[in-house]
């Protein structure tokens, strides 16, 4: 039974810090994106994507496809990720420019789409007799996955439906090879099954639903099926490992499975596709096994701004409690996917964990991964750097100190623009009854039940929320984050006593009630688990939802000889729009150890009493390479 859906990104109606950044998206990050995807770009790296398929409408023409094939495997998907962020951007600020870009893009993937209902390029291209030969590296499901997801998303935000059904023209493609003709298989890369869950709610095709069903139960029942598959081919992509089974999330059939391993970002688009597959048919065995791999992330495998995958190592999860700041991993599409998995996770149980997740994964692991201007970006997502250090020692050399404006193999930046320009459907979620605040946004909402809501709030660094019923009638479910020791609710004026239900206030509303939800607004010291080795002995410094460090900008251009007194509280300063975008810092009691020309030595060292800055995780990396710490040793 679905305990409630998303809203569509078109029913939100932005304002304040979320509209600000979707602005940014639309004028900024969209354009120099497109820019890349048509090799336009200045100093990025050459992408080839829109080329790519321009080529691979040749090659279906018969023609000379000349350049060919150019870039990763996936390349296609960049593609997908673009028109999808368009579209969400779209319900935002209708633009007819951007719209007939976008369209011009759909009618060169339609020529690009073979008789059978194909569709990448690489295997298009050339190597055509290679199609379905290598599902364990080949990707072919998972840029499907992406094309279908842009494909809903443009439907939903302007109307328009030719990409949709070159997508279910793809989806009858797969069908017919896995459903009806029985070949067997199931993705190397996770992605395909969440998505083909959303064609099946846009659509109504049962096609769609029945082939995320089959690569879902199908996972992990034959163990030796991308061993095989190897064998039978003498080509690879990249060499990959046919027996790393818990690289790929296949080691046991998925309703079996309790700790989230390998490839992070695989797993979390995996889980995703199992929680909204559990929600839509009410499978309380398949909502238990998410409920398991749910729990081994959020509580022995996540780092405290929302980022997974522990390791350079495969992007993986390691082990439990190995957390380190200095080499995470911590790629920007996991914390994206862990936002996909939270909101699946709503779908089946309103549970205010999850949303507590969404919004730390978002403010944290995702805006860290785009510069403040929206022309840089972040693969990796470190806790700590230090120049001549990071990126440069062969054991942090993923750990760059500064964004780069692309990467050869891109999916981070266009899966930013599509999270952050659809970002009302997370934060907002209904069914018959009652509408959820999941995420505090400002802006309007028009729900399908008939309530119509108008959110006020500077958070995050404001935590009053105002919200003024415009359309009532049904409840309205508010969510209460962990984080917040206090909170009050005044309901027209007058202070209420409201006791939380899983995480959320439910408040009756009606046309023209005005509700106030003030949350904790102090700074305060984390701590870490004892069992997280890394960080014994240290802190970090959250307010709110935002997780803040440390830069050497801000203290003296040494971070590392601070230790910070946790006896005093910290203190967060006025709102300053004039830095870093508009931020608040935290200031805290600290010692400085003087400096020394020896190694080691065996006299203590001096300290002097000082003050050290904080400013938002998000913001670090905008005023040049300096160092950078989120846990810090304590007195």
């Amino acid at each position: 039974m679905i305990a409630q859906k998303q809203i569509k990104q078109s029913a939100y109606n932005s304002d304040g810090f979320i509209k600000k950044y979707q602005r940014l998206i639309k004028e900024e990050v969209l354009p120099y994106q497109y820019g890349v995807l048509c090799d336009q770009a200045e100093g990025a790296e050459k992408s080839h994507v829109i080329a790519n398929f321009i080529n691979a409408g040749k090659a279906l023409r018969g023609e000379d496809p000349q350049d060919g094939f150019y870039g990763m495997v996936f390349q296609d998907s960049d593609a997908a990720k673009w028109l999808e962020a368009a579209a969400y951007s779209l319900t935002v600020f209708p633009d007819k420019e951007l719209e007939k870009i976008a369209d011009d893009l759909i009618n060169i993937i339609e020529e690009a789409q073979d008789s059978d209902g194909y569709l990448n390029t690489r295997f298009t291209i050339s190597e055509k007799e290679k199609r379905w030969q290598n599902l364990h590296e080949a990707h072919e499901l998972y840029c499907s996955g992406h094309m279908m997801e842009a494909a809903c998303a443009y439907y939903e935000a302007v109307g328009k439906d030719k990409l949709l059904k070159i997508m279910l023209k793809n989806a009858d493609c797969i069908y017919n090879r896995f459903i009806i003709q029985k070949k067997g298989g199931f993705p190397g890369h996770p992605e395909i099954e969440l998505a083909l869950m959303k064609m099946y709610r846009v659509s109504g095709d049962i096609k769609c639903l029945e082939l995320a069903k089959y690569f879902i139960n199908e996972r992990g029942r034959d163990t030796h099926f991308f061993e095989n598959e190897a064998k039978s081919r003498d080509w690879t992509v990249w060499g990959s490992n046919p027996s790393d089974l818990d690289y790929m999330q296949c080691g046991k059939p998925v309703r079996e499975q309790s700790i989230a391993t390998g490839h992070a970002v695989r797993a979390v688009y995996l889980y995703a596709g199992m929680a909204e597959l559990a929600a839509e048919t009410d499978d309380t065995e398949l909502f238990s096994a998410c409920r398991r791999l749910w729990d081994s992330i959020t509580k022995r495998r996540m780092y405290i701004t929302g980022g997974i995958g522990s390791t350079v190592l495969g992007e993986a999860f390691s082990v439990d409690y190995d957390l380190p700041s200095d080499t995470a991993y911590a790629e920007t599409c996991a914390s994206i996917g862990l936002m996909f998995f939270a909101s699946a996770m709503l779908r089946n149980e309103i549970n205010g964990e999850y949303a507590d997740i969404c919004e730390r994964a978002f403010y944290n692991g995702v805006l860290a991964g785009m510069q403040l201007d929206g022309k840089r970006f972040f693969y990796v997502n470190p806790l700590e750097v230090i120049p001549g250090i990071s990126g440069e020692s062969p054991t942090h050399r993923h750990d760059l100190p500064q964004r780069p404006k692309w990467y050869a193999c891109a999916c981070c930046p266009p899966n930013v623009a599509r999270l952050i320009s659809s970002f009302g459907k997370y934060a907002y979620g209904e069914n018959a009854n009652t509408v959820f605040c999941h995420m505090f946004a400002s802006g309007n909402v028009k729900f399908e039940n008939g309530v119509e809501i108008k959110c006020s709030t500077n958070y995050p660094y404001g935590f009053e929320i105002n919200y003024s019923i415009i359309k009532g009638g049904k409840k309205i479910a508010i969510r209460i984050p962990k984080w917040s020791k206090t909170f009050s609710v005044k309901i027209n004026n007058k202070i209420e006593q409201v006791k939380p239900e899983k995480g959320y206030v439910f408040i009756n509303a009606s046309d023209g009630d005005e509700i106030v939800l003030t949350l904790d607004e102090a700074a305060n010291f984390v701590y870490p688990s004892p069992r997280i080795p890394r960080l014994t002995g240290s802190i970090a410094l959250c307010r709110g939802p935002l997780v803040y460090c440390f830069e050497g900008v801000d203290n003296d251009n040494d971070i590392l000889s601070l230790k910070i007194n946790t006896k005093e509280a910290p203190k967060a300063s006025d709102y300053d729009n004039g830095l870093l975008g508009g931020v608040s810092t935290i200031t805290v009691s600290a010692l400085r150890t003087g400096d020394t020309d020896d190694l080691y030595f065996d006299e203590e060292p001096d300290e002097k009493r000082c003050s050290a800055i904080a400013v938002p995780y998000y913001t670090w990396g905008n005023r040049g390479i300096n160092q950078m710490r989120v846990w810090m040793p304590r007195t």
